[in-house]
């Protein structure tokens, strides 16, 4: 599948954000956005020529791009085929939710420290996410609860933690397209969401903390399940159900 449309569209509009002397890692940074907004499917073909007439970018730089996201697992390229958006699998979400765990709890446990800014951000992302819910804007429900992670991992004001961040929660939105319906599964999280920060608001760190590590192994159990129903097994090894 190439990568056409709307996508396309939209993505023309960052285009100006991209100075004049733009590099590779602004253009990822694009590219990795769009990821995280859900608008790249798991094994779309990148096309070279409508990216990089959109952008304004060369093929050298987008080429360069393509290879950054890729050390992040974001793309893949496919000799003789071209270059494709990563399809995770359930190894992937398994990984992954052991890299949220290290981060984001502890992220909520070290919060008492957090300048009310970042406590605030993270009630930010929990509206936007109830406001998404009420336009029954369920990719939007699942952009909102990405920007909920991002800032309960910006609660310890570590740039370095930030980009891990951004680049785990890329990965993660392509590993959310297994699931088929996304208002099932995002939806029910917003409870959640609002719960913990309002522990974290209240001066509560360690129980915002115990919610959300009971919230990270109901979504992996969720998402694994998933996977095994593709491929007939629900872990890796399993036996099919």
């Amino acid at each position: 599948m190439t990568v056409t449309g709307d996508w396309i569209d939209r993505l023309a509009e960052a285009k100006g954000t991209l100075a004049r002397s733009s590099t590779a890692e602004r253009v990822a940074n694009v590219l990795r956005g769009h990821i995280m907004e859900g608008a790249m499917a798991p094994g779309a073909r990148l096309s070279e020529e409508a990216i990089g007439a959109a952008l304004g970018v060369s093929r050298n730089t987008l080429r360069e791009s393509f290879r950054l996201l890729g050390h992040e697992r974001l793309l893949v390229h496919e000799f003789h085929r071209g270059v494709f958006v990563a399809r995770p699998g359930v190894e992937d979400v398994i990984d992954l939710y052991r890299v949220r765990r290290a981060l984001e709890l502890s992220a909520l446990r070290g919060a008492e420290r957090a300048p009310v800014e970042a406590v605030e951000r993270v009630g930010a992302a929990v509206r936007e996410g109830e406001e998404a819910l009420r336009r029954s804007d369920w990719w939007g429900v699942g952009t909102a609860n990405m920007h909920f992670h991002q800032a309960i991992a910006g609660l310890g004001g570590s740039p370095r933690i930030d980009e891990i961040m951004r680049q785990l929660l890329a990965e993660l939105r392509l590993v959310f397209h297994v699931m088929a319906a996304p208002r099932d599964f995002h939806a029910p999280y917003l409870e959640h969401n609002r719960a913990i920060y309002e522990l974290l608001r209240d001066g509560a760190p360690d129980a915002a903390a115990d919610r959300l590590a009971e919230y990270l192994d109901v979504a992996e159990r969720q998402l694994v399940d998933a996977f095994g129903r593709l491929d007939g097994s629900s872990a890796p090894g399993g036996e099919p159900e």
